[in-house]
């Protein structure tokens, strides 16, 4: 099987609010939240498709200067097969393509295949959020990726 990215569209809520729940559980964003965030000023949602069922998602938002990773995902029985190295470069081909100069995005500091995907296509670690994700109180790496280079 092969998958394809291509971006979010408001059909794709349903699935969208599955993959969330089963990858962020108690974490993850309600469902209004994901529909505004599909329509929200500034943001570009792209999903990973294989075969007309969605796989991965990711969410840019562009301030006019700075990109910021909103999200990404990829469904766990399609983890490490570069779903989710795929979204994150097309996020920083469309920062780019926008005008942003830098991408940041925040990291669960104990989830070490992220930060690893991360540092492996040149995110640095900024500094340490502490208690960032709620409600497990998990400290996070805000990372940051020069687009100018």
């Amino acid at each position: 099987m092969t998958w394809t990215l291509r971006p979010l569209v408001a059909a794709d809520l349903p699935d969208l609010v599955r993959l969330e729940g089963e990858l962020f559980g108690a974490a993850a964003w309600s469902p209004q939240s994901l529909a505004d965030e599909l329509t929200g000023p500034g943001r570009t949602y792209l999903g990973a498709d294989e075969d007309g069922v969605l796989i991965g998602y990711a969410g840019l938002w562009f301030d006019g200067r700075d990109a910021q990773v909103m999200t990404i995902g990829t469904d766990t029985r399609r983890q490490n097969r570069g779903v989710g190295r795929a979204l994150l470069r097309e996020l920083a081909a469309q920062a780019r393509a926008q005008g942003a100069t830098q991408l940041f995005l925040e990291v669960r500091v104990d989830n070490d295949p992220a930060v690893h995907l991360y540092e492996s296509e040149g995110f640095e670690r900024l500094g340490r959020r502490r208690r960032y994700y709620q409600p497990e109180d998990v400290d996070a790496w805000t990372m940051r990726l020069e687009l100018t280079a």
